[in-house]
């Protein structure tokens, strides 16, 4: 398969953000500047994301438009910015451990 065949698929995917999930956690953490970071196959839903957040809560969303090679590579700096929450997405499913 050609590497253009194989990027059109990628592309065609379609992958459950849960916004429903992220708007009641921004809610709950009462967050005003919210940071999203999505890998670079995830990026064009970065509008969808932000409306989402933005028009269901208080907060302001900044979207990270760098670098995002897994769930440890996060942003630095988001502080200088006022974020007080960061939600990263991937395309995994990542379960919470239960403490």
């Amino acid at each position: 398969m050609s590497t253009r065949k194989q990027l059109d698929s990628v592309n065609k995917m379609e992958y459950d953000l849960e916004l429903d999930n992220v708007v009641e956690l921004v809610k709950k953490e009462k967050a005003k500047v919210v940071c999203i970071q999505l890998p670079d196959g995830l990026k064009q839903k970065a509008k969808e994301v932000q409306d989402k957040i933005e028009n269901n809560t208080k907060a302001r969303v900044l979207i990270w438009g760098g670098s995002c090679f897994g769930a440890c590579d996060l942003p630095r700096g988001l502080e200088k910015h006022g974020v007080d929450l960061l939600i990263h997405f991937g395309h995994t499913y990542f379960n919470k451990r239960p403490r």
